[in-house]
């Protein structure tokens, strides 16, 4: 019997449902069986920054939960900077660490801004506009800036480029806020020694929470975010000495972490790429790695920069240890260097192989090289350092060493001795100018490496260590160029480097 025309429709409609519907029941299939098939989107933001970051490692997404029996190792994560003072053509060897990785010229990685203004499209331009001007400060090869300043014009060999500094110093000053996290309580967090060695952390997160320079109330008008925890009071607090348990300390920063992520938009935002923490104590990286965005992403200011330990240099920024017997600075300078009768100096215990090997080589057997365990009755340690031409600055069980800015203050050229260490501020300071690197291979080397110094080069490196001792000098409270601007700049210089658009297109 010849279909009617009704049945014909019902069965051309019955075709067409079951097309539509049948897709449909295989996807929620899919989905019960593989919910993970559904996440690559929302896990390309994490693979996008990855390879932006030189990251090939796989990791947890820190958006809001990590789980907390997660262990991380970490990797040396060294990487080849794309621009520096010393040298501003992309693909070119450089000896600084990255700074301006961002192109801000025409092309593929170009930022195009959404046509309604918000906020982080301001400060993004205002970035750009930045990094265009210290790209141009720093074709100007000039040993003297040619900015106007009334405080201080960089100026010498000291610098890698002097102008390309200035210009960026003070594109610092004019552009950069940072919101400082009130979550929170002290003395974990908001608080930190200003006395000892452990001091450089202490007195930057007093002069942070004191609001007075570069801090915003309005975290949408900041450019990073400062997660105000301290390392030195969790291993105070928190760690039963040679326990080796560092469990609570874990716990703490990942939860602190997640709290900041589920109460405030800014860490999901970027990945954690425009946070900062800073810490002077030697188990600051491993304390980092317990989130591993926070290891591989945000911004470290350390002391112990070590890249065999995982500080990138591209995003983590080198601090510099300052032991402050007191609050306060004391016995800057020294002899005149005609009076500097003592070739090289060292007085410290027995802390780690390095000063092991230097001990084992030079204890007691070269009046020249002189090196103490411990001083002789009578002998004074800062009459030392001030009567040496050559301060011997050997890594402890860390490469940090509270030595070298000693050496500044006493005016003794610093004898860097030690392998992975990253000295601060080497963004803008060349450190062969006025210092000495010897690697950990040529301790018994180093009379014949000093002595084969000569007597104009040894005058003029330590004319340039008189003049880089501003940049290491603590003041109360903080003035233009000195430790606290610079550990700050250094932190201006790797929010540079980041466009928080381009990680969220």
């Amino acid at each position: 019997m010849r279909p009617t025309r009704k049945t014909q429709v019902f069965s051309t409609s019955s075709i067409l449902v079951g097309l539509l519907v049948i897709p449909l029941v295989v996807l929620l299939v899919i989905f019960l069986i593989q919910p993970t098939a559904f996440s690559s989107s929302s896990s390309s933001l994490e693979k996008t920054w990855n390879e932006a970051a030189g990251n090939t490692s796989s990791s947890t997404s820190y958006s809001v939960a990590l789980s907390r029996e997660e262990t991380w190792q970490p990797q040396p994560t060294a990487q080849a900077p794309l621009f520096t003072f010393s040298n501003y053509q992309r693909g070119a060897p450089a000896p600084a660490p990255q700074i301006f990785a961002v192109d801000d010229d025409e092309g593929a990685n170009k930022t195009v801004f959404k046509s309604s203004s918000s906020q982080l499209d301001k400060l993004e331009a205002s970035l750009g506009r930045a990094r265009s001007s210290i790209r141009e400060a720093a074709k100007v090869r000039n040993k003297t800036s040619t900015h106007q300043d009334p405080d201080y014009v960089p100026r010498g060999p000291i610098y890698r480029n002097p102008n390309a500094f200035h210009r960026s110093y003070l594109e610092m000053e004019k552009l950069f806020k940072i919101y400082v996290y009130e979550e929170g309580e002290v003395p974990i967090f908001h608080d930190g020694p200003c006395r000892s060695i452990y001091s450089s952390e202490g007195r930057f997160i007093h002069e942070m929470e004191k609001g007075n320079m570069y801090r915003t109330r309005d975290p949408d008008k900041a450019l990073v975010y400062f997660l105000p925890f301290s390392v030195v009071r969790m291993v105070q607090y928190m760690y039963m000495p040679d326990s080796n348990d560092r469990h609570g300390m874990k716990l703490a920063i990942i939860d602190y972490v997640n709290l900041i992520a589920q109460k405030h938009s800014f860490w999901n935002r970027s990945l954690g790429a425009d946070h900062f923490m800073l810490s002077c104590h030697d188990w600051a990286p491993l304390t980092t790695s317990f989130v591993p965005l926070l290891f591989h992403k945000s911004i470290r200011v350390l002391c112990n920069a070590n890249t065999s330990e995982g500080f990138n240099p591209s995003k983590d920024a080198s601090f510099p240890e300052i032991n402050l017997k007191t609050s306060e600075m004391s016995g800057l300078g020294g002899q005149s260097p005609s009076t500097r009768s003592t070739l090289a100096f060292f007085a410290g215990r027995l802390h780690g192989h390095i000063r092991s090997l230097l001990l084992n080589e030079w204890k007691g057997k070269d009046q020249d090289v002189q090196v103490y365990d411990k001083l002789p009755p009578g002998v004074s340690y800062e009459k030392m350092l001030k009567g040496s031409k050559f301060c011997l600055c050997p890594s402890g069980y860390e490469v940090a060493s509270p030595r070298v800015v000693e050496a500044i203050y006493a005016e003794c050229i610093p004898v860097l001795i030690s392998d992975g260490y990253i000295p601060p501020f080497s963004d803008v300071l060349d450190w062969k100018s006025f210092s000495v690197q010897v690697p950990v291979k040529n301790i018994s080397n180093i009379k014949n490496i000093l002595m084969s110094i000569s007597s104009g080069q040894y005058l003029r490196m330590q004319r340039r260590v008189k003049q880089v001792q501003r940049h290491f000098l603590v003041n109360g409270p903080p003035k233009r160029y000195d430790v606290f601007h610079m550990i700050v700049h250094s932190i201006w210089l790797r929010r540079l480097n980041i466009r928080i658009q381009d990680l969220l297109t």
